[in-house]
């Protein structure tokens, strides 16, 4: 049986840390999200790649687009930063529709992400 990190909850693993992303991104928590993610990403640690969990996301405007910028410029420049994100979800969506699949690589599932 497979167990799905609980949102909020950070997951190292080895060279990988796992940040799951809450229900919703907006206005009202994206400032907030920022050094709560960074603080998991970064302190004593030396990720190789960071993996962002969107795949719990129902809702995502254009802030959350901002925090995974942000995300990515304050990581040291070789940390990889990967997305996961529903196909058939809002934030899959708003990630196509703002380009920042091409700058990001965004993948269907966790597994996926977690194996590249």
């Amino acid at each position: 049986m497979t167990f799905l990190p609980q949102p909020s909850e950070p997951h190292d693993l080895s060279e990988r840390v796992l940040i799951p992303f809450p229900p919703e991104i907006d206005f009202s928590n994206a400032d907030g999200l920022l050094p709560l993610i960074m603080s998991r990403a970064r302190p004593g640690r030396r990720p190789r790649v960071v993996v962002l969990d969107l795949s719990s996301t129902l809702f995502m405007d254009s802030q959350g687009v901002r925090l995974i910028n942000d995300v990515r410029r304050l990581l040291r420049p070789e940390t990889l930063v990967y997305v996961v994100a529903r196909p058939d979800g809002v934030a899959s969506r708003v990630l196509e529709l703002t380009g920042l699949r091409r700058d990001v690589p965004v993948y269907d599932n966790l597994p996926e992400a977690m194996a590249a």
